[in-house]
């Protein structure tokens, strides 16, 4: 039997073990975890380089609070691998995003030791406060972490947790981990030292004398003395904003140096404050593993790679991604127009604008982790005469959407919504599915909304958001390849309203928004061979519907199914909505709606979220057979046939 290369850390069963280990027993443990995450990821995929960077900071922070009792909340949960492994998961950790296995990101019913569910970034202090007023209110002794990474500070909802929590006035702890430096340079051993020294109960007694002091002097006096004392302590640490927030700041500090770790955050455990203290970590993405250091996007993340090389493994795909797509036809409307602008929110490559931004750099903005922020910006370009693209994931634009609503559709300003990761999305889970846009968006007065079926129909929906110039507009596309279709260039701006008919019947209708189309044909192909004559329609809009279509469809047909990658009260809602007022639901039409279950679906293979969800081509046929009565005879008919066939 082979020696084990991670002896220590087999030995950790949940964080209490790591409580007697000592500091250089502690650099071991880090030392086997790094290695066992960049093995469990090589295998999985994931969000490698942020769980890299904090794997100190996850050991340290297990040795010195008493987790679970100390609530540690972990802000978005990219970097929460580690984490797992360390309370009481590593035997699942190769499970990670399968099917069936652990979340990628903390999940409540997956551990004690996740006690909130996180995957978008910006929560944890919000969070964080929280259970600090409830330990508060209980009466409890217990520590309260949040930690956020500097990219997540950019978020409006960070500020407006500090400046409550500074205002509330009670204990907790943030952890500020910087792993762009974007705040304060790599520092070394004087900091640390500062660090420390700052933290220490001699310094915050020392601090609260000369306080209490300055305030016996007249009040000139005690004045000048608070003020050069605060001036002082600015300079030294940089924590001068924290400090008009109403937080303790400590930092920075190295977050992979243990020695530098542990006493701080040992001191502002047993600190007996009433105020909030942040803790300002400097930690590089990637550390310890040279392909992930070198790596532009520092391994954020990756698709099962090579230990050894780095290398990951990607299938050669089929089609171009919708994304790309997307991206192509972006640029093209940027040479044409020169009004056209694109907005990203942090994900210039997720969302396909780092190549607008390479041709028209001064025509793309990356507002960072904002969407509320980057939904009103666009809205002051439109505003302003400029064409703003908003490209933003389905499940990050729910953030803005009092922007949407207050900021663009009460204005009918022309804010170009590109909605990627439509539906459901796989690995990431329910976090990130984007099922609600659809009803979100259409609800709204003066909005036009489109759905992609393939790549064609989004060059086109691109070119026909780029000239709606009098109200807003969305197209929704999915994550992935697209269907393989050609693409006919110069993309034909579509006409407004308008829907396709690509196949004619006479029994069954299956009207399609998105993507299903192509599920729809199959379907089709499966009941024309049963004997029902099928017609498949492509609505392209949910608003404004194409209602002549829909009554078409209905008057003609004995059954008309709608199919669609969204919730409940999404397109079918529309066209139920307009059958009522056309009296066909009076008139005896079977009508049946397909739509994305009532439910949060696991994370798992997209195809099998689709199959759980009953929206694939046999989904299709049995809906359709059952609406017409034939489901029955049909399954007695393969009983009576069965044994002939044996």
């Amino acid at each position: 039997m082979s020696e084990s290369k991670t002896p220590l850390l087999d030995t950790i069963k949940e964080p209490a073990d790591t409580r007697g280990l000592s500091v250089k027993q502690l650099r071991q443990l880090a030392d086997e975890l790094r290695a066992e995450t960049i093995d469990a990821v090589a295998q999985t995929g994931g969000h490698l380089g942020a769980g890299l960077g904090v794997v100190e900071l996850t050991v340290a922070l297990h040795h010195v609070f008493d987790t679970p009792e100390d609530t540690l909340i972990w802000d978005v949960g990219h970097q929460a691998y580690p984490h797992k492994i360390l309370t009481g998961r590593r035997d699942q950790i190769r499970t990670l995003r399968q099917g069936g296995g652990l979340s990628g990101f903390t999940k409540r019913t997956e551990s004690k030791f996740d006690p909130f569910g996180a995957a978008h970034s910006s929560t944890s202090i919000s969070a964080g406060l929280g259970f600090a007023v409830a330990r508060d209110l209980d009466g409890r002794d217990s520590s309260v972490v949040a930690v956020i990474g500097d990219g997540a500070m950019s978020a409006g909802m960070a500020f407006e947790a500090m400046n409550n929590a500074g205002a509330v006035n009670t204990r907790m702890i943030v952890i500020l981990n910087d792993n762009d430096m974007s705040i304060a340079p790599p520092v070394g051993a004087m900091s640390a030292y500062l660090s420390r020294l700052l933290s220490s109960r001699p310094y915050r007694g020392l601090r609260h004398f000369a306080k209490q002091l300055a305030q016996k002097m007249p009040e000139p006096l005690e004045r000048t003395a608070r003020r050069a004392e605060e001036y002082a302590r600015g300079l030294i640490t940089g924590g001068t904003l924290f400090e008009e927030l109403g937080f303790f700041y400590v930092g920075p500090i190295d977050g992979h140096n243990l020695d530098h770790l542990l006493p701080v955050l040992k001191n502002v455990k047993e600190a007996r404050r009433t105020n909030p203290i942040l803790v300002h970590v400097v930690t590089q993405k990637g550390k310890g593993y040279p392909p992930a250091e070198e790596s532009a996007d520092k391994f954020h993340g990756v698709s099962r790679f090579d230990i050894v090389t780095g290398a990951q493994a990607k299938s050669k795909p089929n089609a171009p991604s919708y994304t790309a797509v997307f991206s192509d036809q972006l640029v093209r409307e940027g040479e044409r127009d020169d009004k056209i602008v694109a907005i990203t929110a942090a994900m210039p490559s997720g969302t396909g604008v780092a190549e607008f931004q390479s041709r028209f750099p001064s025509r793309c903005f990356d507002v960072g982790i904002a969407e509320q922020h980057g939904v009103t910006f666009a809205a002051g370009l439109a505003a302003g005469g400029y064409k703003p693209f908003a490209a933003i994931y389905s499940t990050f634009l729910q953030r803005a959407y009092d922007q949407i609503v207050h900021d663009v559709a009460i204005q009918k300003l022309p804010v170009r919504f590109a909605i990627d990761r439509a539906g459901l999305v796989g690995a990431d889970g329910p976090t990130h599915a984007g099922a609600f846009d659809i009803t979100y968006l259409a609800s709204l007065p003066n909005f036009v909304v489109m759905a992609a079926a393939d790549e064609n129909e989004l060059t086109r929906m691109v070119a026909t958001a780029a000239r709606i110039d009098d109200g807003p507009s969305a197209f929704r596309y999915p994550r992935g390849e697209g269907e393989g279709v050609e693409i006919d260039l110069p993309a034909e701006p579509l006409e407004i309203g308008k829907g396709r008919v690509l196949r004619e019947g006479n029994t069954v209708a299956i009207l399609s928004f998105g993507t299903r189309l192509g599920e729809s044909l199959k379907a089709a192909e499966d009941l024309t061979a049963k004997g029902y004559s099928t017609t498949v329609a492509d609505a392209r809009f949910c608003k404004p519907l194409d209602e002549d279509l829909v009554c078409k469809l209905a008057r003609n047909h004995d059954v008309l199914i709608t199919i669609e990658e969204g919730a409940i009260g999404g397109f079918a809602a529309h066209v139920m909505q307009c059958l009522e007022r056309h009296r066909f639901l009076d008139q005896g039409l079977k009508i049946r709606t397909m739509m994305l279950p009532d439910e949060f679906i696991d994370h798992d293979a997209p195809a099998t979220m689709y199959a759980a969800a009953a929206l694939n081509a046999p989904d299709i046929v049995a809906t359709a057979l059952d609406a017409l009565g034939a489901q029955e005879a049909l399954n007695e008919a393969q009983e009576v046939g069965a044994p002939q066939r044996a």
